[in-house]
């Protein structure tokens, strides 16, 4: 399923080997997460901006349509009309970040739609039971995502569960896939690692997980209050616990530069709403830096986004006039963004797969992983 193809030190190259097609490692997963990007992209245009894998959000479909919906049509592939993998996640996120909205116990999560208010009971085997229906290339197990900073003491007692909810997973997705009546036979599971930034924890829970030979493993819990150089810290402590025949997925990161650092430290999947986000507020990456299209220095600009850009929006479109679609308040300048900074994204992770085969991957990190975060 996964060939490491090349290590130097702890950057890989490998291709991940799917039922819906192959994904070549390091690769960035595009965030639709309600079967769609933000920003009026569609799965036709992802073909265009180089996009591997599509990540969808499980609690929002759960939420509407509904996957019971999703199943009667055929599966999310065929919902969306996307024939490349996609990953959906778990909805633990989703039940964090509904703060005051949840309540957390054994047998799973009680929280309230943000939607219309409606209860709501998620757990392991409803999560898979969703993911399931959905028929997504791979599902994520549920785990308990904490904010940092955390105690130690509850630190500790959510990386257990989350063990505990893994078996949980594991056991029903087994079932699932031997059903007679499931979209996806051959969904993959990948585990979350936990821990805050207790190294201790981190590590033990990474040796827990391990134990189970799924067929991905996910670096869990970061990004989410602490600091850089404590994520980069917590996943140099981990990354040698993971299984080398595996693929490892830092959830929700990031800025370039954090891509272009955990890739030094040996991630191979990335996911994040950064492009995305920052797209639609004007905000774009550019190979010498971040420019920001609000700026009135635009208003006269007709030079492309990125003179070094090869996406369909730099081809033919300049500054001064996407500044104008956006001031305007006119969607076409949100999707022409949302399209150029996913291309970048996706481009970059491109070339730096180039520069690994070429074994010049430390050269480019020297060179751009301060370039790329200048604001201009």
């Amino acid at each position: 399923m996964f060939e490491l193809i090349k290590q130097s030190k702890r950057v890989r190259r490998g291709v991940l080997k799917t039922v819906h097609g192959k994904v070549q490692t390091p690769a960035f997963m595009n965030v639709g997460t309600s079967a769609a990007i933000k920003g009026g992209v569609s799965s036709l245009d992802l073909k265009n901006i180089d996009c591997q894998v599509e990540l969808c959000n499980t609690y929002h479909l759960h939420i509407r349509p509904g996957d019971e919906v999703i199943k009667s049509l055929g599966g999310l592939h065929k919902f969306m009309n996307w024939d490349g993998p996609i990953l959906t996640d778990s909805g633990g996120f989703q039940v964090f970040s509904l703060g005051n909205l949840r309540k957390i116990k054994e047998e799973g999560v009680y929280f309230s739609s943000h939607i219309d208010g409606k209860k709501i009971f998620m757990g392991p085997e409803e999560s898979m039971q969703i993911q399931s229906n959905l028929g997504s290339t791979i599902a994520m197990a549920f785990d308990e995502c904490i904010g940092n900073p955390c105690s130690r003491e509850y630190a500790l007692f959510s990386a257990q569960r989350t063990t505990r909810w893994l078996l949980r997973c594991k056991e029903k997705l087994d079932r699932l896939n031997s059903s007679s009546d499931t979209i996806n036979k051959n969904q993959l599971l990948f585990g979350i690692n936990q821990g805050s930034t207790f190294e201790d924890i981190r590590k033990q829970h990474m040796k827990d997980i391990a134990d189970f030979d799924l067929d991905g493993y996910a670096i869990g819990g970061l990004a989410v209050g602490e600091t850089a150089s404590e994520m980069y810290r917590i996943i140099s402590v981990v990354e040698p616990l993971m299984p080398k025949n595996k693929p490892r997925y830092l959830m929700g990161v990031g800025t370039p530069a954090n891509i272009i650092e955990a890739i030094d430290l040996g991630v191979d999947l990335f996911d994040c709403v950064m492009p995305t986000r920052n797209a639609r507020h004007g905000q774009l990456f550019t190979w010498s830096g971040r420019i920001n299209l609000n700026n009135s220095k635009y208003i006269l600009d007709t030079s492309p986004i990125d003179p070094e850009c090869n996406c369909e929006v730099c081809k033919n479109f300049s500054r001064a006039y996407i500044r104008h679609l956006l001031k305007s308040s006119e969607m076409l300048g949100m999707r022409l963004c949302v399209l150029h900074n996913l291309y970048f994204y996706n481009n970059l992770l491109k070339r730096i797969r180039q520069e690994i085969d070429n074994d010049n991957f430390e050269n480019f990190k020297s060179e751009y992983i301060t370039k790329l975060e200048r604001r201009i």
